[in-house]
């Protein structure tokens, strides 16, 4: 229940602009999350979400962009080279234009996200070890923003447990 929370989590704050604790809680409990806002501090602080100016001048949650500076040369290869992606776990798997896996795998690695331990790269298939279930979400959501740069849908592809 907690990886799919925390996937909703990513999901809603993505989506609109929640400001508080409360509201985030309020917004879970109508997605049929039944949760307190002691749980819903527990998660954002296991997501490790941030908290950033919009546009109004108020405060909304988002997922902490630890790195954004990253090569123009490796985000192009990811959105050339990337189809889908999918998680079993803490198991993230990219699926690639076939001969792309190499090239994507080394712009990962390249980017250094922290939650990836390391990357195995076969010609269309990628499988990255990635630290927790929680940390493979954050990366998931990392890539798709990444990929969705220059085009304005993506594969992404993410099935609920």
């Amino acid at each position: 229940m907690k990886v799919e929370r925390h996937s909703k989590i990513v999901e809603l704050i993505g989506k609109y602009e929640i400001e508080t604790q409360e509201e985030l809680a309020e917004y879970l409990n109508r997605a049929g999350f039944n949760v307190t806002q002691a749980t819903v501090s527990r998660d954002i602080r296991e997501l490790k979400l941030t908290k950033a100016a919009t546009e109004g001048g108020k405060q909304k949650y988002m997922v902490l962009q630890s790195q954004t500076n990253f090569s123009d040369k490796y985000i192009r290869i990811l959105q050339d080279g990337y189809l889908s992606m999918d998680m079993a776990q803490n198991i993230l798997v990219l699926k690639t234009v076939a001969g792309m896996a190499m090239a994507v795998a080394a712009a990962l690695d390249a980017m250094h996200f922290h939650e990836i331990v390391g990357c195995i790269a076969g010609d269309d298939t990628i499988m990255c070890a990635v630290r927790s279930v929680d940390d493979t979400i954050l990366v998931m959501d990392k890539i798709r923003k990444l990929v969705q740069g220059n085009h304005g849908n993506s594969s992404y592809h993410h099935e609920d447990n």
